[in-house]
């Protein structure tokens, strides 16, 4: 597709939010360019290949808009991560620390197989903690995890130090 395409133009930035002080960047604006959209998934299903996964893990909720179509991409399967409560059946979870509290997310415990490759993805990595407890959910479960994926990263808050596979981002924003 379009080698061509610069995707940043594609991300709005909204300031204060949600709060005060907060530079949002936003992939709607991405979403909603077909080109743009086609090029993120080519280029997401390029920097993804080399780990060779059996499935992709989508963290809730945006991480399901990459995952699904990047999944279709790479010919794999696509499982969801999912806040406590949102998935029917059996889920095993993890509950993890946040700046102030905690949150806890789920998978279905029979949605991977025992040793499949697990892709993770999510649209931006900022601080780290929602994707660091995704690893560990997804090997609590058996799976091994290659990667981690995701557009964004804002490179500033230093999130990939507080994963232990190696991540792959399409843009980097340092501040």
């Amino acid at each position: 597709m379009s080698s061509d395409i610069d995707l940043k133009k594609h991300i709005r930035s909204i300031p204060d939010f949600p709060k005060p002080g907060i530079l949002f960047y936003d992939i709607s604006t991405l979403l909603a360019h077909p080109k743009a959209w086609h090029a993120t998934i080519e280029r997401m299903a390029d920097r993804l290949r080399p780990y060779k996964p059996d499935v992709l893990a989508g963290i809730e909720s945006r991480g399901f808009l990459l995952a699904a179509p990047l999944a279709l991409a790479l010919g794999t399967g696509f499982v969801m991560l999912r806040k406590q409560g949102k998935l029917p059946g059996t889920t095993v979870r993890h509950t993890y620390a946040l700046e102030y509290g905690t949150d806890t997310i789920e998978i279905q415990q029979d949605a991977i197989r025992k040793g499949a490759r697990v892709a993770l993805v999510d649209d931006l990595l900022a601080t780290g903690g929602t994707m660091a407890a995704a690893v560990t959910l997804l090997e609590n479960v058996g799976g091994v995890v290659p990667a981690a994926a995701c557009v964004i990263e804002l490179t500033f808050l230093e999130g990939r130090n507080r994963l232990k596979v190696p991540v792959e981002t399409l843009l980097a924003y340092d501040s």
